[in-house]
């Protein structure tokens, strides 16, 4: 079932996205004049199909639903009838050819901008950015960081949640930058703002996994009693008899005095016996627990499938919530999609020279699991990660690489420049090359999906 609701939540943003891209090309070329012959979202076997006239543009629903294509009339790919020749694509100006490739790329970054917009507006639940335990040899160290103190912005981009300011904080680093300026509220005096600066260096800035490790920022969380809040079916504190609201006393006879102690405790020892004394109801009872092992980002740690009862007071204390205007939504929904717009090109740049990790490259497997995450976390992750994947779409597409709507974009400008089309050879061998690039790259990143399934 899991399986099955990754793969419909997938199906359904691929296919919105495919179909706001090639919408875009169908509009413009609308109202540049062009005869639209087919618009089909998926490829392959047609499976649905509505036509008013056989003069109309026929839309499809294909059965290969992970992509889309708008059919033109064009004398390029087949005979057009004399009454259809002013219709046709390749017929037009320079200037019309353009917006009809360009509008593609640019409708799925308008789409981010409304996904944004809808974001901000219908507001969001978070963990306030308040940063925790610093320890010693870190990047927040070395920049001045002190627990307790609260993030507002990274690089002057406001940040209300800890998801954010991580966010802001990774796709800085993503960027190449070097130094990232991060205003914090003093934890002494609220009406006092204070500046760190971390300084990162280009090895650890490109390498997400650790850039966390050696980035040292954690989220305050308060000292809470060893009190069980739940236990989850098949783990290992349900086999051990673990019940909600059992306190943990002891560990091996040592004193067990909070929970994350109990948590450091528990991922050092998987598949170890632990000897545990507990208090039910007032009573103290002995159990022996045995940690499953789960393989980590540096080691093998131990889970024992069990939460801890957080006060409600503590959990209102730790969240905020948010949201904008419908005007300073638009403004904060235009800046996250230039901001994440100009991190994906920079990305794609530092990959291609060999500054950034090929590890940053997610295939549709990923993809897919992002997409069944965020829709299990609600409306708001989703609408989120479709903006994201718009606007990687729209960027990519815009890449000067033939049989893309950028490589198709570079040959219209060649033309500007020559004062003639190039001619139709030159332009196929360089679409095959592109095909090759594009198949080549995709193959890379389904097998660093695969590889990922199995770490």
């Amino acid at each position: 079932m899991d399986a099955l609701y990754t793969v419909f939540h997938f199906i359904v943003a691929i296919s919105l996205l495919v179909a706001v891209h090639e919408f875009g090309h169908f509009w413009v070329a609308r109202k540049a004049g062009v005869k639209v012959l087919r618009f089909s979202i998926g490829f392959g076997k047609v499976v649905w199909s509505y036509q008013k006239t056989s003069e109309s543009t026929e839309y499809v629903l294909s059965a290969i639903p992970l992509g889309g294509y708008v059919k033109m009339t064009d004398e390029r790919e087949g005979d057009v009838r004399q009454q259809d020749l002013p219709y046709a694509f390749n017929r037009q100006s320079l200037l019309a050819r353009t917006a009809i490739v360009a509008a593609g790329p640019i409708f799925n970054l308008l789409l981010a901008i409304i996904l944004f917009w809808a974001v901000f507006i219908i507001g969001e639940t978070g963990v306030r950015p308040v940063v925790g335990e610093i320890e010693i040899g870190t990047l927040a160290e070395q920049a001045g960081f002190l627990e307790g103190e609260e993030i507002l912005s990274v690089n002057d981009e406001y940040a209300p949640t800890w998801a954010e300011a991580m966010n802001l904080i990774f796709s800085s680093a993503m960027q190449g930058e070097q130094e990232i300026k991060v205003s914090v509220k003093d934890k002494d005096k609220d009406d006092i703002n204070l500046v760190h600066f971390l300084t990162l260096t280009e090895e650890v800035s490109q390498k997400p996994e650790e850039l966390y490790i050696k980035l040292g920022l954690k989220p305050w969380s308060p000292k809470l009693q060893p009190i069980i809040g739940k236990v989850l079916d098949n783990s290992a504190a349900k086999a051990a008899g673990l019940l909600k609201g059992d306190l943990i006393i002891s560990a091996n006879e040592e004193f067990v005095t909070d929970w994350m102690k109990w948590v450091e405790y528990v991922r050092g020892r998987p598949e170890q016996s632990i000897n545990l004394i507990i208090e039910r109801e007032g009573v103290r009872l002995p159990l022996v627990i045995v940690p499953e092992k789960v393989k980590g980002e540096q080691k093998d740690i131990g889970r024992i499938g069990a939460g801890v009862d957080i006060p409600k007071d503590i959990i209102k204390s730790l969240q905020v919530e948010y949201s904008l205007s419908v005007g300073d939504a638009l403004v904060a929904a235009i800046n996250k999609t230039w901001l994440y717009s100009t991190s994906t090109l920079k990305m794609m740049w530092n990959m291609l020279i060999g500054k950034a990790s090929s590890e940053n490259l997610s295939g549709p497997i990923s993809i897919a699991q992002y997409a069944g995450q965020s829709a299990e976390m609600g409306l708001v992750p989703f609408f989120k990660f479709l903006a994201l994947v718009s606007i990687s779409l729209g960027v990519l597409n815009l890449l000067p690489i033939p049989v893309l709507d950028g490589g198709h974009l570079m040959f219209f400008a060649a033309e500007a420049i020559k004062g003639g089309p190039i001619s139709e050879k030159i332009q196929i061998y360089f679409q095959q090359i592109g095909m090759i690039m594009l198949m080549s790259l995709m193959i890379f990143a389904v097998f660093l999906d695969i590889g990922r399934l199995f770490q």
